[in-house]
């Protein structure tokens, strides 16, 4: 029992220094070299726990993704506010988290990255988990009587197109910052909110 524990332990710690140095490097030009080095062990005791550099980068994917979904449940999704605040709360967790997970948006946006089977995974269920989170919210606010929108499925598809719209400046050019970000999404959502025709 206490060996299990202990070589949980290592993978863990494996899989923690792996995430600085890929954050580091990117996927490509890092090696399980590297890897050793910044844990100060020989690459032979990286391979008694993974296969290789492609397994230890999906355990790091995987352990992002778990730490922007805990973020956006414990900040957002379990809080009792109104759902237009957690709307804008969402956006903007999701966009500050994902700027810092480096490898994990790195799975999302690079095309050499498709090869693996396991990045397709974790974005399908990315994109799934997302969707259902924006339409659980629309449903919300209809029900609370605050949103007017029949079709939740569709506005959520509509919502998470242009938020996905911001990630362009924001994480590949760097052209925006999080505050404007903030001024660009208040801007976003007065029309989704209040729409573009004078009543």
């Amino acid at each position: 029992m206490n060996e299990n524990i202990d070589k949980e332990g290592i993978k863990e710690q494996i899989v923690t220094i792996a995430m600085n140095v890929f954050s580091k490097f990117g996927f490509k030009k890092t090696t399980l070299d590297d890897i050793a080095e910044s844990l100060g062990k020989g690459k032979s005791s990286i391979y008694y726990y993974f296969k290789s550099k492609e397994e230890i980068y999906k355990e790091v994917i995987k352990k992002e993704a778990d730490l922007l979904r805990n973020e956006i449940y414990e900040k957002v999704i379990n809080r009792d506010i109104d759902p237009r605040e957690k709307l804008r709360d969402y956006v903007l967790i999701r966009m500050r988290f994902l700027r810092e997970l480096v490898n994990f948006n790195e799975a999302l946006r690079n095309d050499y990255l498709k090869n693996f089977a396991f990045v397709d995974k974790i974005r399908e269920r990315y994109d799934k988990e997302e969707h259902e989170v924006i339409e659980g919210i629309l449903r919300e606010g209809r029900d609370k009587d605050i949103f007017v929108v029949d079709e939740t499925n569709f506005a959520a598809m509509a919502f998470v197109t242009a938020m996905k719209g911001f990630e362009i400046p924001l994480f590949i050019k760097q052209e925006l910052s999080v505050e404007d970000l903030e001024e660009q999404l208040d801007a976003m959502l007065h029309i989704l909110f209040y729409g573009l025709v004078k009543k």
